[in-house]
């Protein structure tokens, strides 16, 4: 697959897999970055981002969060998304990983 796709998928580390619109993962420029054929990086030909460190919970969870963020980007008065207490703190580690 050597041609930019208009989705992506996105592999968890229990192997769960998540196909998103490109330009929503690319909310975060880890992803971003993996993707943009200019790097050189083997995501970027497969379309698929593979995450060790990730389990699918809190993959699916990252995934609602960018279509969340594309759908209200720029708009005022968001309310704030729906998150489970119990993953706070695995979010919050895999969006500083993921650079969103």
């Amino acid at each position: 697959m050597d041609d930019v796709s208009e989705y992506v998928t996105l592999i968890s580390s229990d192997d769960f897999h998540f196909v998103v619109q490109r330009s929503a993962a690319c909310v975060s420029k880890a992803i971003a970055r993996m993707l943009n054929p200019m790097n050189g990086f083997m995501e970027a030909k497969t379309n698929t981002i593979r995450f060790d460190s990730i389990n699918g919970v809190v993959l699916e969870k990252v995934c609602e969060y960018f279509y969340y963020n594309k759908k209200n980007h720029g708009a005022m008065n968001v309310p704030d998304p729906d998150l489970p207490t119990e993953l706070l703190l695995e979010l919050v580690v895999a969006a500083d990983y993921l650079d969103t």
